[in-house]
């Protein structure tokens, strides 16, 4: 049986991408200090035999089993955590990342590193491809985790120049669905929480700036199928349908409540524009997304109510 070990596995991608891991007849180590993880997102799995929780963190663990894959996604990824924790976010994207690799040198395993369309920071170019460079501010508010992905890219590559070892990069684009804190700062649980509530939508900045959303199912099958090619990337994924955040709160209020708009100040360095170029994922993955805007966005709000008893 292939033991495959998912550093951050009780946020709200690793936690899916555990479950898919599991639903594949693979042994998973599920890395997590739950500084942004949460037990609940993984409480489905723990009575599951080939599933191994230790909440360990990723910078300092030693971990003495020989794994076949590993998944690095521990980050702090939410807005209002890497605000108030930057050392923490770069230090799991330099110090963690350098002690996976040598995890995975030393076992011979696969590697894959969930990186981000921030890398990109606020594009020149539009839609963003993987050989655009990036326009990143790397001492502004967001560098902390801009920078601590793009260094990661880099280390990975200097693993390949210097020792052969060949890691995988994927660029995750805005991804949502069940499982997302209601708290977590991004837009989409943002919006859904002050419909849920009658409160009104917080849009910052003139709403003209646009993103793309890709939902959580779409994401796991093009992480998966990252590892399982020859490819290493680094690689788009995302949703390259487009919305201004203003056409994207009037879908909310359609679909959660019909919440007065609320325009505050610009957030510091905050993109314009948000879209994957995702031609290279279709030609090296056969990969693009299947669920609609609707579809998940429907999904995600149905769990919140769950979740929060609305």
């Amino acid at each position: 049986m292939n033991k495959v070990l998912v550093s951050g596995g009780a946020g709200f991608i690793g936690s899916h991408l555990c479950e898919a891991l599991l639903n594949q007849k693979k042994e998973v180590f599920c890395i997590d200090n739950l500084l942004s993880g949460r037990k609940k997102n993984i409480e489905n799995l723990m009575e599951n035999k080939n599933f191994h929780f230790l909440q360990e963190d990723v910078n300092f663990f030693v971990f003495e089993e020989k794994v076949n894959e590993v998944f690095h996604l521990a980050s702090l990824a939410s807005p209002v955590d890497y605000f108030s924790k930057p050392v923490e976010t770069m230090l799991s994207g330099s110090i963690g990342t350098k002690n996976l690799l040598d995890l995975a040198v030393k076992n011979k395993a696969k590697f894959l590193f969930t990186s981000t369309s921030e890398v990109y920071g606020n594009p020149l170019e539009h839609p963003q491809k993987e050989s655009y460079y990036g326009n990143v501010n790397p001492v502004g508010e967001r560098s902390c985790y801009d920078e601590s992905k793009r260094f990661s890219e880099a280390l990975i590559k200097s693993y390949e120049k210097q020792f052969g070892f060949k890691g995988k990069i994927v660029r995750i684009f805005n991804t949502f669905g069940p499982k997302m804190r209601i708290d977590d700062g991004r837009v989409v649980p943002n919006f859904i929480f002050q419909a849920l509530n009658n409160k009104p939508l917080t849009i910052y900045g003139s709403g003209k700036q646009t993103r793309s959303f890709c939902f959580i199912s779409d994401i796991i099958d093009g992480i998966l199928k990252m590892m399982n090619s020859d490819f290493l990337g680094p690689i788009n994924l995302g949703n390259p349908e487009e919305y201004s955040i203003i056409d994207f709160a009037e879908k909310i209020k359609k679909l959660a409540g019909n919440s007065p708009i609320e325009f505050k100040s610009a957030l510091s360095d905050d993109p314009e524009k948000r879209k994957p170029d995702i031609s290279l994922a279709e030609e090296k993955l056969n990969w693009m997304p299947k669920i609609s805007l609707n579809n998940g966005l429907k999904q995600t709000i149905d769990y919140f109510k769950e979740m929060n008893n609305f």
